[in-house]
């Protein structure tokens, strides 16, 4: 497969004990599945980890690689991760913080907590080896269950719109820290994510990435947030999808909301904290690079001419959804 280390073991073993064939057929549906802007549920669980986790995977990492480049003082001690799939994110949290003593895992179909248990037991790792596996939807997640980092990878889509605004708050009234949500790069998954980012603003979430700013989101209609992550296929994941580019782009958006109780006392540095972020790919020619910027509530181009040569050589090296001081 195209995981890392343990991770991909367990997944190969999995799928060699369990999966029979037919896989791309079901991978074909999935993947119709998410480009529609839906996630995993009600899905087959050999197709998901061939066709989707591993795009999963590299999103979640993306993301929080962005989110610790921000905050890079947290630590999160404690993880709840609803919506766990096959447990997806929490395999991603940890090799971006091993820090990571406990792991809660919320999943309401029985069939990917089961997996999830099953691959969290091949894991060398001691909080997946613990973890603890809620069976229960994130609308009635117990009141009771709280941790430093709370991430939701891909599960707003299965709830009713009209529960939006529920839900976001009864995930923050369990975040701790941080709060990281992840939906598919598409402009209703853009629009879930900024309808969460309404909400809790006004109860005083302070909001870390993508954004740079607090400020009402400047992006209207058409135009959404999105980020792109370029997942390498195996061979497994190109024969179930019968493609023939060994690799993926992954469209996704997300959004990183931290108590304004704790991010105050980290040492953000103040070039990080008037930065923009990248908002698409950087334009190039010979006489300028153009960057599309977001920053204090506007949305700007910005171009830097080659003959600063300096600046230009930094554009670049920039990336889509990198920050740009």
């Amino acid at each position: 497969m195209n995981y890392p280390g343990a991770l991909n073991e367990a997944v190969v073993l999995w799928l060699a004990a369990e999966a029979a064939g037919g896989l791309a057929g079901k991978t074909a549906e999935l993947s119709a599945h998410y480009r529609k802007g839906a996630t995993s549920s009600h899905v087959d669980a050999a197709a998901y980890l061939v066709a989707r986790a591993p795009a999963t995977y590299a999103a979640n990492l993306k993301a929080q690689q962005a989110l610790a480049e921000v905050l890079p003082d947290f630590a999160p001690q404690s993880l709840l991760d609803i919506g766990t799939g096959p447990g997806t994110a929490s395999w991603a949290v940890l090799a971006q913080w091993p820090t990571l003593a406990r792991v809660t895992q919320c999943e309401q179909d029985t069939a990917f907590a089961n997996l999830a248990t099953r691959l969290n037991g091949r894991s060398a790792l001691l909080p997946l080896q613990n973890a603890d596996m809620i069976l229960k939807s994130e609308a009635t997640l117990a009141l009771d269950v709280r941790a430093d980092f709370v991430v939701g990878s891909y599960v707003l889509a299965e709830l009713p719109l009209e529960d939006m605004a529920k839900v976001a708050a009864r995930l923050w009234a369990r975040t701790d820290q941080v709060l990281l949500l992840l939906e598919p790069g598409t402009p209703q998954g853009f629009a879930r994510l900024r309808k969460v980012r309404e909400v809790l603003v006004g109860q005083r979430a302070v909001v870390v990435a993508p954004c740079t700013h607090q400020l009402a989101c400047p992006l209207q209609g058409a135009d959404w947030c999105h980020f792109k992550v370029r997942v390498q296929r195996s061979r497994e994941h190109m024969h179930a999808k019968q493609a023939q580019v060994p690799f993926e782009d992954e469209a996704f958006s997300y959004l990183a909301l931290a108590r304004d109780s704790f991010r105050p006392s980290l040492n953000v540095p103040e070039d990080i904290k008037v930065a923009s972020r990248i908002l698409s790919p950087v334009g190039l020619n010979k006489v300028a690079a153009t960057l599309r910027l977001c920053a204090d509530g506007t949305v700007r181009h910005t171009a830097i001419a080659s003959r600063d040569k300096p600046a230009y050589k930094r554009a670049k090296k920039a990336q889509w959804g990198d920050l740009w001081e």
